[in-house]
Formats: structure tokens, C-alpha cells, sequence
């Protein structure tokens, strides 16, 4: 289910699974069309999904994107006994709301900033004077990852909250969130969970901001490689046990056991990770580096997980970095412009991988219909060599109405020096 970038890389990855007979998209995109049979089908309609998977013999959906998950389909699916990767509506919350992770995290121990949760413009502009500079402040709800405004000084916190109890997130700003600023770098943990058994799925940096040097506004994500060599073995075996698996035991004993991805946005601050936020689904870029990483069969780890099996598989990358860099159109992340042409030429030679991300076929060809339009990825050796696949790969797309961050990978190149 789904037709980002996200959903591309996790059907190209599908269709090369040996346990995979027969794979479908709802309703994909032009680049899933070339993996998958690319149906209508309206997430928001669990009845007709339902009734859809049962005429044919479905015998496991995967969710890509947050939405239907924190509306319930995971949950109308398993009712209808269809396995299903994703958690249920009160497992997402993790994603879907800020502050209950935020709370869950203090009930569980789990090493986070510090936070206030505000119900109204007074309450929030009166908890800033709890926090000192730069603030974090947070749309509670879902704002397609772009919920999220660190204000340099008061003044600027001030009117962020304005903005954001005023509508400028929707509904997903009703409440807000103003969190203690951690310092460090950042980084994604990724792992798999079926309720008990956990196990790592993977590591990336990905680079939100807009602009080159991580300048500009926040946006989904302009580029990611994976692994993240900042996450040394010794911290990913602490991320697990001081983060996520007191998540996963705390989720099941509180009854809302959590199944599918666990991604986890991390600060290594100078005691440890703390836990930013999570997400109840696999990131868009960094999913698209842990698929090309990733060995073996996607379709039968991830049915291992729906079913409560996941003790009996093993997932396994392969040793090469993988760097993926977003053409969006102009525009983006404000009003992208939609309708621009798109040539792939030979991107694709050496290895390299387009995953579409907001494209659509029309009958002139293929044009951007989406803010973040294509992810061109690459695979080598280390992130320099990776990056620089990856942007060779890039300069044979035309894309006249496009642009890209030409840096994705930056601090980690500085530091291979």
C-alpha cells in the first residue's frame, strides 16, 4: 500500500523474493508499475482493500506510508485474518503523536529531552519560559514530516506557535510539543519487531533541511546513505537495549504490542542516544539505502513478522554503503512545481538505482507529480565512493524543472578526508 519513493524501493526489493509469487501495488507509481500490478485501491476504505486482498488470495500486506497505519487499516486487515506488516492504531501512536511517545518514554525510562505538552497558544507561550534557546517545537499530530520548527531565539518560538495553533500544520498542530534542545549528531536506528522478539534492521543518517551545508527549511528528506558509521556497533547495542526494547516490552505490557518497523530518530548527545521521535514506518529516503544493503527474502522476513515468527529469521546487509540523493521539483518544500518532463536516459547503468517518488506517466512520458519527485541511489565501498555513484547516476536524469543537494553524505566524506 502506498506510492512514494518508500513504496518503490520496498517492491523493487519484494519482487526479488523467492517466496514472493505475486506482488501488487495500491496504487504504486510509474516506477512500481515495473514491479508489481499497480491496482486503485483507497487506504482509507478498509472495507474495500479487505474485500479486494480476500478475491485475491493476498497472503500479506505490507503499509508503506504512516496515514493508514494511525487511521487502523493494520488493524481492519488482521480482523479479516489477512497478515499484515505495520502496527496497529494504538501502536502508532508512537508516530501519530508526539507527546504520547514523549510519555511513554518517561514511563519506560527511555533516555529523551525534556518536554511540555500544550493544549493552547497561552499554555505553549508560557512553557517557553521553561526551555532556553534554540526551541523545539513540535506539531503533536502527523505533518508529513515537516511538523517540526527549531526557533532560534523566543522571539521566533513565539511566532512559530502562532503559526502552528493558528493552522499552519492543520489539525496535526491542535497541540504542540516544546522539547529541551539536544545536542550532537543525528541518526536513524532501525529494527523489526513482532510484539517480543526485536531485531536490528539497519542504520542511516539521512539530510532534512533544504539546502546544501543542511541550511533552510525541514523538508521529508533530501538524501540518506546507509550504514551510519557514527552508530558504532557498541552504541547500536545500546540504542536496542536502553531504547528500543524497553519500547517493544513497555508497548506490549500496556496491551498495544507493536509490530512491523520500529524506526527510531536518535541524538548522540555526549551521554548516550536519546530518542528524538519515532516512526511507525520505514523513512523515505533511508528506506531506499536499506534496500539496496539488504540480502536475502524481504517477503519472508516481513511475514515472519506479521505472524509472531520473527524469531525464526535473520536479516543480513551487505558490507557496501549505499547513498540515495532526492530530485525534487522547484518549489519544494513550499509549492513544488508539478508537470515538469523527465528523462532517465541510461541512469541506471552501473548499478545504479531510480526509485520514483512523486512521477507520473502522461502521454508525453514520464513528469514530476510530487514535491520529491525521484531518488536516484547508488551503491560503494564507502560513503565518498557511494556519493559519487550516485551523482554520476544523477547528471544523465533530465529533469529541467528539478533540483537536488549536491552534498548529501558531506560530513561523513569530510571525516573518510
Amino acid at each position: 500500500m502506498g506510492s512514494g519513493g518508500r513504496e518503490h524501493a520496498l517492491a523493487w526489493k519484494l519482487a526479488q523474493s523467492p517466496s514472493c509469487t505475486k506482488l501488487y501495488a495500491a496504487p504504486g507509481n510509474p516506477g512500481i508499475a515495473e514491479e508489481a500490478e499497480c491496482v486503485v485501491l483507497d487506504a482509507g476504505d478498509h472495507a474495500a482493500v479487505i474485500a479486494w486482498c480476500k478475491g485475491h488470495d493476498i497472503a500479506l500486506v505490507v503499509i508503506g506510508p504512516e496515514a493508514p497505519l494511525v487511521d487502523g487499516l493494520a488493524d481492519s486487515l488482521r480482523a479479516a485474518d489477512i497478515a499484515t506488516f505495520g502496527p496497529s492504531k494504538a501502536a502508532a501512536q508512537l508516530e501519530g503523536s508526539k507527546g504520547f511517545t514523549k510519555d511513554l518514554c518517561e514511563r519506560a525510562g527511555i533516555p529523551t529531552g525534556g518536554y511540555v505538552r500544550t493544549h493552547s497558544l497561552d499554555e505553549a507561550l508560557a512553557a517557553l519560559s521553561g526551555f532556553t534557546a534554540p526551541y523545539v517545537l513540535k506539531a503533536d499530530g502527523l505533518a508529513a514530516g515537516k511538523g517540526v520548527v527549531i526557533a532560534a531565539d523566543k522571539a521566533e518560538a513565539q511566532a512559530a506557535l502562532t503559526d502552528m495553533f493558528g493552522g499552519g500544520f492543520g489539525e496535526a498542530g491542535a497541540q504542540v510539543v516544546i522539547e529541551e534542545f539536544l545536542h550532537g549528531e543525528e541518526a536513524s536506528f532501525f529494527a523489526l519487531t513482532d510484539g517480543t522478539h526485536v531485531i536490528p534492521f539497519g542504520t542511516a543518517q539521512d539530510h532534512k533541511q533544504v539546502g546544501e551545508g543542511d541550511v533552510g527549511p525541514n523538508t521529508g528528506g533530501m538524501g540518506a546513505y546507509s550504514p551510519a558509521p557514527v552508530l558504532t556497533p557498541e552504541l547500536q547495542a545500546r540504542v536496542m537495549a536502553e531504547i528500543i526494547q524497553p519500547t517493544v516490552d513497555r508497548m506490549r505490557v500496556e496491551g498495544m504490542p507493536y509490530s512491523g518497523v520500529l524506526y527510531a530518530g536518535l541524538m548522540l548527545t555526549q551521554s548516550g542516544p536519546q530518542l528524538i521521535e519515532y516512526n511507525a514506518r520505514f523513512g523515505d529516503p533511508e528506506c531506499q539505502v536499506l534496500m539496496m544493503r539488504l540480502q536475502g527474502d524481504l517477503a519472508a522476513i516481513m511475514l515472519a513478522c506479521a505472524k509472531g515468527e520473527l524469531a525464526s529469521v535473520e536479516a543480513s546487509f551487505a558490507d557496501e554503503t549505499a547513498l540515495t540523493v532526492v530530485m525534487a521539483a522547484k518549489g519544494y518544500p513550499g509549492t513544488p512545481e508539478k508537470g515538469g518532463a523527465i528523462g532517465l536516459g541510461d541512469a541506471e547503468v552501473s548499478d545504479a538505482k531510480v526509485f520514483h517518488a512523486g512521477t507520473k506517466l502522461v502521454e508525453g512520458g514520464l513528469v514530476a507529480n510530487g514535491g520529491r519527485v525521484l531518488n536516484v541511489t547508488a551503491s560503494g565501498g564507502s560513503v565518498t565512493e557511494a556519493q559519487k555513484a550516485a551523482y554520476e547516476a544523477l547528471d544523465k536524469v533530465d529533469f529541467a524543472s528539478g533540483f537536488c543537494r549536491r552534498d548529501i553524505g558531506w560530513k561523513e566524506v569530510a571525516r573518510e578526508g
